[in-house]
């Protein structure tokens, strides 16, 4: 049950983590947004690999730390 807990911190502190980043963060460069009369586009292509890094590395230390 121990090890339920301790899943439970981590994804706390991983959403935790992801909300700061998007909130301070906003828009980056190399995000694709586009907008016209009656259309906005906005795909956050800089911001999804920014997070994919960030994520990978949490689980990598994470990964270490529950063995």
């Amino acid at each position: 049950m121990a090890e339920f807990g301790k899943i439970f911190i981590f994804i706390g502190v991983a959403l935790i983590l992801i909300g700061f980043f998007i909130q301070f963060v906003g828009r980056l460069p190399g995000d694709i947004y586009i907008k016209r009369d009656n259309f906005v586009f906005y795909f956050p292509i800089t911001t999804s690999i920014v997070l994919s890094i960030l994520f990978s590395l949490l689980l990598y230390i994470f990964s270490r730390f529950f063995r």
